[in-house]
């Protein structure tokens, strides 16, 4: 080979690492300079900052058509039909098929792993849930299996119904805390968010000592329409890319589960779940009348754990008092909307059902937007 061409690729792997460099591959927001909100974040700033909680993938890519897949949420790692958690689940939408919502409105609690899979996949799901704690659990004749979707149909081959038992059963066994891989992942990996490439999106907040010290997790399902900002400047404006057919371009559904250690009972835990809410609404997300938007909050304060059986009359717990809750309320708002944010810039350009192409969000031109209202720094 001859000095030209050898200098000819070191220039284009230098170029290409250059480019990387630049915008690396499920970069997220913080790493662009984008700060949402005055609270710090976890470690991770991911729902696994919350102490246990752990987080699992299947995501199934398969010749031009699979986009789809399955994320497990465990609040710890004890077996949970036994030693189950308070838990809510408020609704700001409910064009949505979750699973198990009645009896934790009714009993204030959760027994199963939470799995997010798509539309159509809600009833394997909740299967395979019910053989998992099966075979945790002798004697159980009844399981409350909480499953939340999107419908990832576009690009997906939904029709199809490729997520089986198995793919459910994996995202739980591969649960784990730590870093969580975002953006074109698990239930993620078909969905679209405000007609750019959406995912799965996680961020956290841990309020000051002073109140408390805790912590609360977001995950999310980014699925939803709406008019884009970030943090607070008109993104969907400036790029000209806002619904004009008030249909498609805003139907869809974003799933959020909240995660905390703070020691809340279910009521409160309710309260929790509508503030993530406003942090949809702070992304420019409008709950459309297609959309399902549900919230998921739990508490995994594990002295407030509820034994499946006991010989006391009595729940021994101990709750914050109202007055207390708020700084978790705007840790909630924040970390959800940051999720959200998170889920689109980790997300990739994605072809699939019939050649639908979805592409990732502009970076460059979202930065220059930012810049311009100064809602970033590049120091």
């Amino acid at each position: 080979m001859n000095n030209f061409l050898l200098t000819t690729r070191f220039l284009l792997v230098l170029f290409l690492l250059s480019a990387l460099h630049a915008f690396p591959q499920n970069k997220r927001l913080r790493d662009y300079g984008i700060e949402i909100g005055v609270l710090k974040t976890g470690k991770y700033n991911a729902i696994t900052d919350v102490v246990g909680v752990k987080v699992g993938h299947t995501t199934l890519i398969k010749g031009d058509s699979i986009r789809t897949g399955v994320t497990a949420i465990l609040p710890h790692s004890d077996n949970i039909f036994q030693f189950k958690v308070p838990a809510a689940i408020h609704i700001g939408n409910g064009f949505g098929k979750l699973a198990g919502y009645s009896q934790v409105k009714e009993l204030g609690n959760i027994e199963t792993p939470i799995i997010l899979t798509n539309t159509l996949s809600v009833p394997v799901a909740s299967d395979a849930l019910i053989t998992y704690t099966l075979s945790a659990n002798e004697n159980v004749r009844s399981v409350n299996a909480v499953v939340g979707e999107t419908n990832d149909g576009w690009l997906n081959d939904i029709r199809g119904r490729h997520v089986k038992s198995e793919h459910v059963l994996g995202a739980i066994e591969k649960a784990k805390g730590g870093p969580v891989k975002e953006g074109n992942v698990g239930s993620g990996t078909g969905t679209i968010c405000f007609k750019y490439k959406g995912g799965i999106g996680t961020a956290s907040r841990i309020i000051p000592e002073k109140f408390g010290g805790y912590t609360v997790g977001v995950l999310v399902q980014s699925n939803f329409g709406g008019v884009l900002e970030i943090n607070g400047a008109p993104i969907a404006k400036e790029l000209n890319n806002y619904p004009s057919q008030f249909k498609y371009d805003v139907d869809g559904s974003c799933m959020m589960v909240v995660m905390t250690d703070a020691p809340l009972d279910s009521r409160n835990l309710e309260r929790l779940a509508k503030r993530a809410i406003m942090g949809l609404a702070k992304t420019g997300g409008i709950a459309s009348n297609g959309s399902g938007d549900y919230v998921i909050a739990v508490s995994t304060a594990k002295e407030n754990r509820i034994p499946y059986s006991s010989d006391s009359l009595f729940n021994e717990t101990k709750v914050l008092r109202n007055g207390a809750i708020t700084p978790l309320f705007l840790a909630t708002i924040e970390a959800t909307e940051e999720a959200i944010l998170n889920s689109l810039f980790a997300a990739e350009t994605m072809t699939g059902r019939e050649g639908h192409t979805i592409k990732s969000i502009p970076k460059v031109e979202i930065l220059d937007i930012l810049r311009k209202y100064n809602r970033i720094s590049d120091d």
